[in-house]
């Protein structure tokens, strides 16, 4: 018998927009938060595993990027698309204050206020993708489609 998941806001969410997903949990190891772990314990290709990081834009502020779990962002490519001269990653500490979520736990569903999302389009080549599901050790697989739409995300380069 396996143990019941419970349901993250970012599920609650995905449930109420009627999007097909799927809740996939893996064993958290606090020395190694990053994606690649957790695209390990899932058994699947890091392409397919992203993650999402907060920046802070000089003009517009706060902003996201959703990036393949072995890919890094070009700062100077995601501060021009989301409207800025220059962007870097917040602090880690300013992570839960702003989003609601931890690092290693850090989905692009369900912030605490609705920021840009910038996504990269490498996720139109997958059928499916995963994303944290706002808590270490679960992982939402949803169409890269239907996120992209949840979130209003914008598809383009970032890296």
């Amino acid at each position: 018998m396996s143990a019941k998941i419970n349901k993250t806001n970012a599920a609650r969410l995905l449930d109420r927009a009627g999007i097909v997903y799927r809740l996939v949990p893996y064993e958290v190891d606090e020395e190694h938060l990053d994606a690649v772990h957790v695209a390990e314990q899932l058994g699947e290709d890091i392409r397919y595993v992203f993650k999402t990081l907060v920046l802070r834009g000089d003009r517009t502020g706060i902003f996201v990027c959703v990036v393949p779990g072995n890919a890094e962002v070009d700062l100077k490519l995601a501060a021009k698309v989301s409207g800025n001269k220059s962007a870097a990653m917040i602090h880690v500490r300013e992570l839960l204050p702003l989003t609601g979520y931890v690092r290693g736990g850090c989905s692009p569903v369900g912030m605490k206020r609705d920021y840009p999302v910038f996504i990269h389009r490498s996720c139109l080549d997958c059928g499916h993708i995963y994303v944290s599901a706002g808590v270490r050790g679960l992982q939402i697989e949803v169409a890269p489609a239907d996120l992209i739409g949840l979130v209003h995300a914008s598809v383009t380069d970032l890296f």
